[in-house]
């Protein structure tokens, strides 16, 4: 127990969220529950697993046009490698551990992205899993669409953002990407990996000012810790 009461802390105070270090043991308790619910996989079709709904984007990618589904759904096949077993399970359980901690948590929205390069040989975060209404399935890994997305600056500096309140965030010059514009409160939480490096991020928004309290960014970290091991 001590051990994962030092591992919380150690990913706490590397993710800036040291105002949390009395979640401790709320944290390790959400671990736990996170663990026992990837005892059983969820059935769902292959095709839902790597393909999923995404709205168009703006002429130059800036923002998603909330109301317009792209023609054609997201295919996380080629960006993986393709479909193989290994993966399959991999997003099974990915799947397993969102739909578990979206739950706990009460989000509207919660997503796992991975840090990759496309196709373009672009560094993104790409959406592995996610509940929630389509968003955005790749956030480019550089410094000026981080000016306008916390996804992009939280997988680029690997600090933390809780916001609890998206209109006085943005009203003060702060970059937030609007994938549902009745989302007034974010968690974005790095991932890392046993070196310390980025390896992508969880993503929580919902409707409500200040809802993600201690007990939610609990789960949410929690989440952040026990994926990484879970990423293809």
């Amino acid at each position: 127990m001590q051990d994962i009461h030092a591992r919380i802390q150690t990913y706490l105070v590397r993710a800036d969220l040291d105002r949390y270090l009395n979640e401790t043991a709320v944290i390790a308790k959400c671990i736990r529950s996170i663990m026992d619910a990837m005892g059983e996989l969820p059935d769902i079709s292959l095709d839902t697993l790597y393909r999923y709904p995404v709205p168009m984007l703006s002429e130059d990618g800036s923002c998603s046009l909330i109301e317009e589904l792209a023609p054609v759904p997201y295919d996380l096949t080629q960006m993986l490698g393709g479909r193989s077993e290994a993966v399959t399970r991999k997003l099974l359980l990915l799947n397993q551990v969102v739909e578990h901690v979206t739950q706990m948590s009460g989000a509207d929205w919660l997503g796992v992205y991975q840090a990759r390069s496309n196709a373009l040989q672009q560094r993104v975060l790409v959406k592995l899993a996610y509940r929630g209404r389509p968003s955005r399935a790749e956030f480019p890994l550089t410094p000026e669409f981080a000016a306008g997305s916390t996804n992009s600056t939280v997988g680029l500096e690997g600090s933390a953002r809780v916001i609890d309140d998206v209109a006085a965030y943005t009203a003060e010059g702060g970059g937030f990407y609007v994938c549902d514009d009745k989302v007034q409160s974010e968690a974005c939480l790095p991932m890392f990996d046993e070196a310390g490096v980025i390896v992508g991020i969880i993503d929580a928004e919902a409707e409500p000012t200040q809802f993600f309290k201690p007990d939610r960014i609990a789960a949410i970290a929690a989440l952040a810790m026990v994926t990484p091991a879970l990423l293809p």
